[in-house]
């Protein structure tokens, strides 16, 4: 099995703290509102958000996927850091087995903050992945990003 990791690193210039509420121990409830044309729901089927939680990512109707079940794997509030695992969801990949994320929010200089993303594919035995597998993949987690950097910008209220 081989595996490809992509790493991306984010500013912002809202805090960390508010990020990494909004972005993980919020996210079921902040996420659905920042992206309400996309995400329908973000329910817990396992836990209550700590490490061994599952929890499904319900989309809405017409895209390729209808739904993504994540499991919390790390879960350090303390330190800002998030990992967790694509555990399931309702497409086929016929080159993956499983997909890893790995989040770290830290203050940047000068203010805002910066997210250090690594993003690890883990691939089925026998198949490579190439730059244009991984793609589409690194497209949404930007864009998820931003449009919570943008919510939170405009209702300053949120993850305070």
């Amino acid at each position: 099995m081989g595996f490809s990791v992509v790493s991306k690193q984010l500013t912002s210039t809202v805090s960390p703290a508010r990020l990494f509420k909004a972005l993980v121990t919020d996210s079921h409830v902040l996420i659905p509102k920042a992206i309400s044309g996309g995400i329908q729901s973000i329910e817990f089927l396992e836990g209550d958000g700590g490490v061994g939680s599952i929890r499904q990512t319900n989309l809405l109707d017409g895209g390729k996927l209808k739904y993504m079940k994540h499991r919390v794997d790390v879960l350090d509030v303390e330190n800002l850091r998030c990992k967790y695992t694509l555990v399931e969801c309702d497409v086929d990949f016929e080159k993956l087995d499983s997909v890893v994320y790995d989040l770290m929010f830290q203050a940047a200089p000068g203010g805002g903050s910066v997210c250090r993303m690594t993003t690890t594919y883990h691939g089925k035995k026998g198949c490579s992945l190439a730059g244009e597998d991984l793609k589409e993949g690194k497209l949404s987690v930007v864009s998820l990003f931003k449009a919570v950097e943008e919510y939170l910008i405009a209702h300053p209220e949120e993850c305070a």
